[in-house]
């Protein structure tokens, strides 16, 4: 079965031009033209993957990737003439897992949501990471803290899974974006930092297992309290 990819923008070029790319490699493509439609037809439709405008009407792409992180890892790519350093930070920060700047290359895009969701489903083997009260079945794409269950974004969930599959090992920025951004990511460092600001959030208490080595970047180790 095809995948399904929403695309939300209020220009009508801009979803035609992303269609025909898209279409072409056989996905399903269903279409929004403002932020209250794209969360209607995120919750109807269920897509696989969502690349959202940031500048729409009625809700922005910001408020819409907010909202759907709620309740949903689903890969989210931010498509959007704001190309700032501050503007990038923000869509990462709304948990978006790709940022990609107006004009763009569609052909880039493709690529992109071919490793978003190439990489959304390789995790399909019998598994299961365990690190304190962290605990991960990656079958299901499930993370639950202290018993309860989280939702993680794509790359939050790869990263932590990275994290723990290298525990006490010092990781800098640039190899962490080398092993959890599987292609050629032009991106900057600082990528990292917003996804770990991010993961420890969510991780609420545990997110001290996640610590930062001043720099280089990180190393998770489990220290439990006694």
């Amino acid at each position: 079965m095809a995948a399904k990819i929403l695309i939300a923008d209020d220009e009508s070029r801009i979803r035609k031009l992303v269609n025909d790319f898209l279409s072409r490699e056989g996905y399903e493509i269903i279409e929004a033209s403002d932020g209250k439609e794209a969360l209607d037809v995120f919750y109807d439709k269920n897509p696989d993957l969502v690349i959202l405008d940031v500048m729409m009407p009625k809700f922005t792409g910001l408020e819409v990737c907010k909202e759907i992180r709620e309740s949903s890892g689903v890969p989210i790519i931010i498509l959007t003439a704001k190309d700032t350093e501050s503007d990038e930070l923000s869509g990462f920060s709304s948990g978006a897992d790709e940022y990609i700047s107006k004009p763009f290359s569609p052909k880039i895009l493709v690529a992109r949501v071919n490793a978003l969701l190439r990489r959304s489903s390789t995790f399909n083997i019998e598994d299961v990471l365990d690190a304190g009260k962290i605990h991960i079945d990656i079958n299901a794409h499930l993370v639950s803290v202290d018993g309860s269950e989280i939702v993680l974004s794509v790359k939050e969930f790869e990263l932590l899974c990275y994290f723990i599959n290298n525990q006490g090992i010092a990781l800098s920025r640039e190899k962490i974006l080398d092993n959890v951004w599987d292609y050629d990511y032009f991106g900057d460092a600082r990528t990292v930092d917003t996804h770990v600001k991010k993961l420890r959030a969510k991780l609420k208490e545990y997110g001290k297992y996640i610590q930062t080595i001043w720099g280089m970047g990180y190393k998770f180790e489990v220290k439990e309290e006694k």
